[in-house]
């Protein structure tokens, strides 16, 4: 018997939990905006096991500013912002893309990034959509998100037990004024961080998540190993696994160097079905003598929520808040034109939370805003 209390997520009438796990292979953008590349990953991940394909839809201008940063590619340093740009696609691309997934009888998932790409993804009716972590705190896009009345896969990098609480509350409020689905939410734990140590993964946290916020818990993974995390998730329940897609680590895409092969992405979803059908003391005991009982137990870790060692200094950064779209001149009104919710990401500074979005507007700037900077309370 497991001995788990991780609560069961609900997708077009299939029922994913401890015992039925729901392995995605995420393609995020791997397919370079090719649409002949993006068919060779659905085919590959269909055959290594996945019975879901995650991609990403992506707006630059959703994101973040043109003055972010850089960030280096093999090609040599590129603007974050313009490589963006260099992935934007039509819907119709998208729809080519559910159309093939689907084909292929597995799930298609999308993740937008603001609401022009929530708008898009939800025209094309998937089966479930993905809120990235640093979109964990965008109040509007949660809101927006939940009121498309589809299940929910949130994903909780870079992230504190009160960011968590603070975003299922906007989902939860949104549903119960539309009628939502029930049984629709599934939290992701995840560590932002590229790769991520196996060792500060801190597993145990998959059923403390779901005890205390009374939904199911899956694990969105970015570390390396394709057996070890992935298979320590599934012996304590977690309800959904993701991990990224790709190849070959030698290709181009951005997230390329961090993911799974598909020889190595096979291995992985076979420890998962191994771990989800085997009594969970077992199956940790069994891979504790493969891998040493220290490795093991430090995966598992506490169990309580706690922002990991290689995340910290992400927290804020990744995050969502307030940016000036262009230089704010001091005495100038805030207007909705003049501001953005973005990713601070690189050189720029953080602002306000996003839930301060409309409560700003109107506003007076106190002091010149520089293009991209963040709005803070002392600049109003």
């Amino acid at each position: 018997m497991k001995n788990f209390d991780v609560k069961d997520f609900e997708v077009n009438g299939l029922v994913y939990g401890p015992r039925k796990v729901l392995v995605i292979a995420e393609l995020g953008t791997a397919h370079g905006g090719d649409p002949v590349k993006a068919g060779e990953l659905i085919a590959a991940a269909a055959e290594a096991g996945a019975d879901c394909i995650k991609f990403q839809m992506v707006y630059a201008d959703e994101i973040l500013h043109p003055k972010t940063g850089e960030v280096p590619l093999p090609g040599g340093r590129i603007s974050l912002y313009e490589r963006f740009r260099q992935l934007e696609r039509s819907p119709d691309f998208y729809a080519e893309l559910k159309a093939r997934t689907e084909a292929l009888g597995l799930l298609f998932l999308c993740t937008p990034f603001g609401p022009r790409s929530l708008r898009e993804l939800s025209r094309l009716q998937p089966a479930l959509l993905k809120i990235a972590s640093p979109e964990l705190n965008y109040t509007r896009l949660l809101k927006e998100a939940a009121a498309c009345r589809i299940p929910l896969l949130l994903s909780s990098g870079v992230s504190r037990l009160s960011d968590i609480e603070d975003a299922l509350s906007i989902v939860h409020d949104e549903w119960a004024l539309q009628g939502g689905p029930s049984h629709a939410v599934c939290l992701m734990h995840c560590i932002t961080s590229y790769p991520a140590p196996e060792t500060e993964y801190n597993l145990k946290v998959l059923q403390s998540l779901s005890a205390v916020f009374g939904v199911s818990a899956g694990l969105s993974d970015h570390s390396l190993d394709p057996e070890l995390v992935p298979g320590l998730a599934a012996a304590l329940g977690a309800a959904a696994i993701e991990k990224h897609f790709c190849l070959s680590r030698s290709d181009p895409g951005l997230d390329d160097p961090i993911a799974l092969p598909p020889p190595d992405f096979k291995r992985m979803t076979a420890a998962i079905r191994r771990a989800s059908a085997a009594d969970t003391e077992t199956f940790i005991g069994e891979l504790a003598r493969e891998r040493g009982e220290a490795l093991v137990e430090a995966v598992l870790g506490s169990g309580v929520k706690r922002l990991a060692p290689s995340e910290k200094a992400n927290y804020e950064r990744t995050n969502r808040s307030i940016h000036a779209l262009r230089d704010i001149a001091p005495g100038e009104t805030i207007t909705a034109g003049t501001i953005r919710v973005l990713r601070t990401e690189k050189i720029l500074h953080p602002g306000l939370p996003p839930a301060w979005e409309d409560r700003i507007l109107g506003r007076v700037a106190r002091t010149f805003i520089p293009a991209g900077e963040g709005i803070r309370f002392e600049d109003i």
